[in-house]
């Protein structure tokens, strides 16, 4: 099945299954290694990126393409691993 596609041809994700997390959450602060190619969204407001490869780390840092999923229409940022929440194999299902 081919992913439904927005009009900018954005891969069109259900963002609102996605819970908000504060950068100072137990979740958040969890220093489980990210790794290139592994599924991550913007814990504080998921809507706002979307979701995204992990791209590259680089200590406390991370490159993400969020290839515009969300609202703001991000493709790239790098942001600290405190705000990033790994998405697991039973959450990509649902999304």
């Amino acid at each position: 099945m081919s992913a439904l596609l927005r009009e900018s041809g954005a891969a069109y994700y259900r963002l609102e299954l996605l819970h908000p997390v504060p950068p100072f959450h137990r979740r958040a602060q969890s220093m489980a290694p990210l790794e290139e190619g592994q599924l991550v969204y913007y814990g504080p407001m998921p809507r706002f990126y979307g979701i995204g490869e992990v791209k590259r780390v680089e200590g406390a840092f991370v490159a993400v393409d969020f290839r515009g999923t969300g609202e703001c229409g991000v493709h790239e940022d790098v942001l600290e691993r405190c705000y990033l929440i790994p998405i697991n194999e039973a959450e990509a299902l649902l999304l």
